[in-house]
């Protein structure tokens, strides 16, 4: 009763209310960071940093046609291992040399703490969880004719990935998209202005070609008969039939 009285229950409330607000921004402020070394990469505004992991996807994904991704990952391991460990042992030289104060070569990635706490676990799995589950509501949407033109467009779009099945492989469309990620954003930023004009020149010439078959569509369409409006009572029959009636 006491507490009551001392508004503590609201208090509690306020307080849960702000961590949780607390919460959500550190953890869009983590999602805002992320995006923007996305798209530095992307556009290649860090040119060494880009070129790393741009050659090393490119050359991972094209051995996994020869050799199966244990041995590609392992590969890599080794691949990294072996550079730091020549590093690593070449400061230990200087170090014991006395030419280099004891600095470790990869201080600053031991020290960049990328851990997540408790709470922001909890919160990146509450968001995959939301994704997976709206995933399985829409195939089950789409799989049980919910709404027959997203189901028909499903359709089309399974059949058509039958044909690039044929075609092509997974890993060969992963790569392609890879590269296409790394290339077309950084093309359309050189190349505004010319892409503007094309899609501006694609898009009258496609009205021009809606126009026309609107047009053509009018030309053969045959006119529509005309409904016959209701015949007029006659003026003349009327007025003698009133004649007779005074003169009675």
């Amino acid at each position: 009763m006491l507490l009551t009285e001392l508004g503590w229950p609201k208090k509690a409330w306020s307080l849960s209310q702000q961590w949780k607000h607390k919460e959500e921004r550190k953890a869009s402020r983590i999602i805002a960071e992320m995006a923007t070394k996305l798209v530095d990469l992307v556009y290649w505004r860090k040119m060494r940093r880009t070129g790393v992991v741009f050659t090393g996807l490119v050359i991972s994904l094209a051995s996994l046609f020869q050799l199966s991704a244990i041995t590609v990952l392992s590969h890599i391991g080794l691949g990294v291992m072996s550079v730091t460990f020549i590093l690593r042992l070449y400061y230990k030289l200087l170090e014991l040399l006395r030419w280099n104060p004891g600095v470790h070569p990869f201080q600053s990635y031991l020290d960049n703490d990328s851990s997540l706490t408790d709470k922001e676990t909890v919160m990146l799995v509450e968001e995959v969880v939301l994704l997976i589950a709206f995933a399985f509501t829409e195939i089950k949407r789409l799989l049980f004719i919910e709404s027959m033109i997203d189901s028909i467009k499903f359709v089309v779009l399974l059949y058509l990935l039958t044909y690039v099945g044929v075609v092509t492989s997974g890993l060969t469309l992963l790569i392609a998209a890879v590269i296409a990620v790394f290339s077309l954003p950084l093309l359309y930023k050189k190349q505004q202005m010319r892409m503007r004009r094309m899609v501006r020149a694609v898009k009258a010439f496609v009205k021009r070609i809606k126009n026309l078959c609107l047009s053509l569509y009018d030309s053969v369409r045959p006119s529509p008969v005309p409904t016959p409006g209701p015949k007029p009572a006659p003026t003349a029959a009327i007025a003698a039939t009133k004649q007779k009636a005074k003169s009675k």
